[in-house]
């Protein structure tokens, strides 16, 4: 029916070994050891199976044999190194193996000697590849290194420096050079030492759109770097001295770009969010322990910025921003999707106004707060219908708030509780199995490691914000400090 003829089978047979002697086996094998199969793998297939390996296993098998070597170096776009003095002569070697790497980390451990100058350089030379560097505890490098460094390195997209001692020539020389950069991250450069360079961005000024500056002593030298990028997109300023009201004010006067702003350990007060309110497109404000700002400033912002996505406010047990500001932030801010809350007053009053009208709100942390209990949380689980994570820490609730929850929320897919004394583990347990594919996360009595709120690098990027970035400084309701972690 349709089927052509039958034809020979000119194929080898290859019979299983429960049909085949001994003899015949062992022949089969030998001839199959002599043969390499890999042989027969294109470089490009070779690269692209390396890029699934993590990096021992990598490194391992680059070394089966010539051709591995050399597919897996000339495939590998990043690279770490252990920046210490003793990697001068090693650098010809690595980089004419490693000669595609674009991103490349150097760093040095704070009781060893780093790399210098002359290393930098000829690093600088056999490599004009990269596009992101990262310098960390290289403190034998000068502004003479940054100037080569960014002569020969012009197409650098993202630099990272901390704990260098170079100065403002070698910073401003990577700013002249480098037009394309876009990310700039300076953390703990203890080589300014006075304001008679202040740092510009010239060349760099319209292409920056991330600026991240930590725990500097001098901060107030980046003021024209900050104030000149008119392209700026993120600005974080974490632990650096000084008044920051005019900076941020000529900002918001000056740039209609930015979406997120992240202050943390400022001076800073309400004229600083009387000027983020002009930002019109910010989605994300963090306000860590800024004990200047108050509800004044948070009803400017939340009147304005419409398109705030994550709102996270640490108030320090200030008691300077309660019910007020956030009653404004439920009325204004209706794209509001994360919201954390750190040592901050809340009510009912505020709570139901928030739930009430930001319907999209999907992460809620209420940490350290007195006056958070069981009736702000029966509100928060009968009207946040989105809501798929909570965490609540040091507050004021009892099993009947851990009930309310229970009956509420029909999105919820995890919730983390801890330091309620109030709570009783049978009650959570009663939650569990009240709602079984909730995730319930619970911890009353565990000491846990006191560590400060701002320990995470506010450098890094957000992932898919589960709520392990609450590890963090805590005040309990009774004035305590313990960690919250996740």
């Amino acid at each position: 029916m349709g089927q052509s003829t039958s034809t020979v089978n000119n194929c080898p047979m290859s019979l299983s070994p429960v049909f085949v002697s001994d003899d015949v086996l062992a022949d089969e094998i030998a001839i199959s050891s002599h043969g390499d199969y890999t042989k027969d793998i294109p470089d490009d297939c070779l690269a692209y199976v390396f890029q699934f390996l993590a990096g021992g296993d990598r490194s391992r098998c680059s070394l089966v044999c010539k051709r591995w070597l050399r597919v897996e170096g000339q495939s590998r776009y990043r690279l770490s190194l252990n920046a210490r003095a003793g990697i001068l002569s090693l650098v010809p070697s690595l980089f004419e193996r490693f000669d595609s790497v674009s991103k490349l980390s150097l760093r040095c451990d704070r009781k060893s000697f780093s790399l210098n100058d002359e290393a930098l350089a000829m690093i600088s030379v056999l490599c004009r590849k990269i596009t992101r560097l990262k310098l960390h505890g290289c403190r034998q490098i000068t502004d003479l290194g940054m100037a080569v460094l960014a002569q020969n390195c012009k197409s650098l997209k993202k630099v990272s420096f901390g704990s260098c001692t170079f100065g403002a020539k070698g910073m401003n020389a990577v700013l002249d050079q480098c037009s394309a950069l876009e990310e700039l991250s300076i953390k703990r450069l203890r080589g300014i030492y006075n304001g008679n360079e202040l740092i510009r961005p010239s060349a760099a000024a319209s292409s920056l759109k991330s600026i991240c500056l930590k725990d500097l002593v001098n901060g107030q030298i980046y003021e024209p770097l900050v104030i000149g990028c008119k392209e700026l997109r993120t600005l974080r300023i974490i632990r650096c001295f000084g008044d920051w009201d005019k900076v941020l004010g000529m900002i918001g006067s000056e740039n209609s770009l930015l979406t997120e702003i992240r202050l943390e350990k400022l001076q800073v007060s309400d004229l600083a969010l009387v000027a983020i309110s002009k930002c019109l497109k910010i989605e994300i404000l963090h306000m860590v322990k800024t004990a200047e700002c108050s509800n004044s400033g948070i009803v400017s912002v939340a009147a304005s910025c419409k398109q705030l996505r994550k709102l996270r406010i640490d108030g320090w047990r200030m008691n300077r921003i309660g019910d007020e500001g956030l009653i404004a932030i439920g009325k204004h801010c209706l794209n509001l999707q994360e919201l954390v809350l750190i040592g901050v007053n809340a009510t009912h009053l505020s709570l139901t106004a928030i739930a009430a009208n930001c319907r999209k709100l999907e992460r809620l942390a209420l940490c350290g707060s007195l006056s958070i209990g069981d009736s702000e949380i029966a509100c928060i689980a009968a009207k946040c219908l989105a809501l798929k994570k909570l965490c609540i820490g040091g507050c004021a609730i009892s099993n009947v708030g851990i009930e309310a929850i229970a009956w509420g929320c029909p999105s919820l897919i995890k919730v983390k509780v801890k330091k309620c004394r109030g709570v009783s583990t049978r009650a959570m347990d009663w939650l569990q199995g009240r709602r079984a594919s909730l995730v319930v996360n619970f911890d009353s009595t565990s000491e846990m490691e006191v560590q400060d709120s701002s320990g995470n690098d506010a450098g890094g990027e957000e992932s898919g914000m589960d709520f392990s970035f609450l590890s963090e400084v805590v005040v309990l309701a009774d004035g305590r400090r313990e960690a919250l972690a996740g």
